[in-house]
């Protein structure tokens, strides 16, 4: 049952990675002149933007300055659809089904 809700959300977070790269795509065609990004901290800011401010001092808090700065910061500014891509790929893995035995049985 857990795999079915890991591939069933890893399925979702993909779509909506597709999704943020053709909005991404067509804003860079509209405008000509430039490559248009939508970054994860946009989105994050957009969807709920308390929990990105909290997230700063709950990070150095629990982990150190150091997962703040380089790490979060390195993350939250990279596109969206490849943010969410990555995780749903993850999601998708752990998910997935396993292989069935062939021949004898392992237990």
């Amino acid at each position: 049952m857990i795999r079915f809700l890991f591939r069933f959300a890893g399925l979702w977070v993909l779509a909506a990675a597709f999704i943020f790269l053709i909005y991404d795509g067509t804003k860079s065609i509209a405008d000509r002149s430039s490559f248009f990004v939508t970054r994860g901290k946009d989105v994050w800011a957009a969807i709920h933007q308390t929990s990105l401010i909290d997230l700063q001092p709950m990070l150095e808090r629990r982990l150190g300055a150091w997962a703040w700065d380089p790490a979060a910061v390195t993350l939250l500014n990279q596109p969206a659809w490849l943010v969410l891509g990555v995780l749903g790929v993850l999601l998708v893995l752990l998910g997935r089904r396993k292989k069935p035995v062939i021949g004898y049985g392992r237990d």
